[in-house]
C-alpha cells in the first residue's frame, strides 16, 4: 500500500514576475507539496498584492470580491484534499501532477457521458445470455437515446464532460422523461437508475470525486402485480375453443401459470431438462435466460398433462422442443382473444402467467415465500416480496385462522375458571 503525505491546506501564493507599479495586481498560484516535491498552476485569479496575506494564503478585507475570491480558493484546496482521499483509498499512487491535473480537468476531458454510456451498453452486449438478457440490452439502449436527446434540447450539444452531471443535471433528466418524453413515474425511475449505474461506474474509476446521486431522492413506487385469481383461471382453462391457435396459446399460458416459467424460458425448455428428482416425481431442471439463476420446479398435474399432450406435435419434434411456442407478440394477441372469449376484464399478457404462478397458485396456498423465489429464479428475495403484498384474500384466510385460535383459547381459560371456582366452594 502507498503512503503519501500531503501539506494541506495546500499553499497559495503571488508569483511576482516584474515590478509592479502601484496599483498593478499580481496572478495567484497554488503550490501542491506530495513528499517533498513540488507543483504549482495558476488559479485563474489576480489580486493586488496590498489586499494579500501572505501568511494565510487568503485574500485580506471585508469586501465583496475578496470574500468570493477566498470561497473560490477553500474550494480548490477542499477539492484537493478530496481528491487525494479518494486516491490512498483506492490504493493509487499519488503525485503532484496527479493533483495538478485534477483540478485543471487535464485528466478527465476526455471522459464524456455519452462515450462512456456507449461503451456500457458494448460491453453489455457482448454479455447477452451471460447473465444479461436482450431485452435488457434493448432497455439500456433506449436510456442512452433518451439521454442524447435530453442534452440536445436541455443543452443544446451532442455530449457533455461526466463532471458536469450534477444534482440539477439529474432533476433535470427526470422531468424531461416524465412530461417531453411521457414516461410514467416507474419508466422514469428506471432510466434515472441507468444514468446512476454509469456515475457510480466514473466515481469508482475515480474520474469524478463526489457522487452526483448522493441527496438524490426518487419516491416512485411500483403497481401491484396483476395476476388471475383461480376463478378465472379455471374459466381460462377448461374453455374449449373452435380455433386450433387459441387452443395451443391457452395451453401453453396454463403451463405457464402452474410452472412459473417466463416467455424464454418455456420457449427454449426441452423434454430432456424434465427428469425425476430425489423425490421420484419429475421435475423442471433449467437455467433462467434472463439471469442464468438455477431453477428447480417441481412438476405439477396440471402442467404434465400439457407436456404430454404435445411431446409429439410437429413444431416440438422439428425443434426439438418442449411445446410449440409462438412468438411473444403473437401470444399476446392470442390471449387478448382469449380474455374477451372468457369475459376475463384484466389486461391478459404471457408475463401475466409468471404472476399466476407466484400468487394464486404457491404464495396463496401456503407455499413459503423463500420457496417460491427459488422456484422463479429471482436473486432476491425482495424481488418476490413485491409479489407477497398483494394477496388479500392469503392475509383474510390468515386471520380467520387466528381468530378461530384465539376464540378458541378464550372458551378454554373460561373453562379452567369455572373448574376454579367449583373447587372453591366445595
Amino acid at each position: 500500500m502507498y503512503h503519501y503525505e500531503l501539506q494541506f491546506p495546500s499553499f497559495f501564493y503571488l508569483k511576482r514576475s516584474k515590478k509592479l507599479l502601484k496599483g498593478e495586481v499580481m496572478p495567484i498560484y497554488l503550490r501542491i507539496t506530495v513528499n517533498g516535491k513540488h507543483s504549482e498552476y495558476s488559479v485563474g485569479r489576480e489580486i493586488i498584492p496590498t489586499y494579500w496575506s501572505t501568511i494565510k494564503g487568503r485574500g485580506i478585507g471585508q469586501k465583496d470580491e475578496i470574500k468570493e475570491l477566498n470561497d473560490y480558493l477553500d474550494t480548490l484546496a477542499s477539492k484537493v484534499c478530496r481528491f487525494h482521499t479518494a486516491l490512498i483509498e483506492k490504493e493509487e499512487e499519488v503525485t503532484t501532477l496527479v493533483l495538478r491535473d485534477h483540478l485543471t480537468g487535464k485528466n478527465s476531458s476526455n471522459y464524456t457521458l455519452l462515450k462512456i454510456y456507449q461503451k456500457h451498453n458494448d460491453n453489455l452486449e457482448k454479455l447477452i445470455g451471460k447473465g444479461y438478457s436482450y431485452s435488457t440490452f434493448q432497455s439500456y439502449q433506449s436510456s442512452i437515446r433518451h439521454v442524447k436527446q435530453f442534452l440536445q434540447l436541455k443543452y443544446e450539444v451532442q455530449d457533455i464532460n461526466i463532471k458536469k452531471v450534477d444534482f440539477k443535471f439529474i432533476t433535470d433528466y427526470e422531468l424531461f422523461l416524465r412530461i417531453d418524453r411521457g414516461n410514467n413515474a416507474m419508466s422514469a425511475r428506471k432510466y434515472i437508475v441507468h444514468l446512476k449505474k454509469i456515475m457510480l461506474y466514473c466515481l469508482g474509476a475515480g474520474w469524478i470525486v463526489g457522487n452526483p446521486f448522493l441527496n438524490y431522492r426518487n419516491t416512485a413506487k411500483a403497481k401491484a402485480r396483476t395476476f388471475l385469481n383461480m376463478e378465472e383461471l379455471n374459466r381460462i382453462k377448461n374453455r374449449e375453443f373452435p380455433l386450433e391457435r387459441l387452443n395451443i396459446v391457452r395451453d401453453i399460458f396454463i403451463f405457464s401459470c402452474y410452472t412459473g416459467l417466463s416467455y424464454i424460458d418455456v420457449k427454449q425448455l426441452r423434454l430432456d431438462q424434465i427428469s425425476k428428482g430425489d423425490d421420484g416425481n419429475l421435475w423442471i431442471f433449467i437455467k433462467r435466460q434472463k439471469t442464468e439463476t438455477p431453477c428447480h420446479i417441481p412438476l405439477l398435474d396440471e402442467a404434465k398433462v400439457i407436456l404430454d399432450r404435445y411431446k409429439n406435435h410437429r413444431i416440438c419434434r422439428w425443434r426439438k422442443v418442449a411445446l410449440p411456442m409462438l412468438t411473444n407478440q403473437r401470444m399476446n394477441g392470442y390471449l387478448k382473444e382469449i380474455a374477451d372469449l372468457c369475459t376475463i376484464t384484466k389486461v391478459l399478457t404471457y408475463h401475466l402467467a409468471r404472476h399466476t404462478f407466484a400468487t394464486t397458485i404457491t404464495l396463496s396456498n401456503g407455499v413459503p415465500i423463500e420457496t417460491v423465489s427459488q422456484m422463479l429464479g429471482h436473486n432476491s428475495l425482495k424481488t418476490t416480496q413485491h409479489y407477497a403484498k398483494v394477496i388479500d384474500t392469503k392475509v383474510s384466510t390468515e386471520m380467520s385462522a387466528l381468530q378461530e385460535k384465539l376464540l378458541e383459547r378464550n372458551k378454554d381459560e373460561e373453562d379452567t375458571g369455572d373448574v376454579k371456582v367449583m373447587k372453591l366452594f366445595r
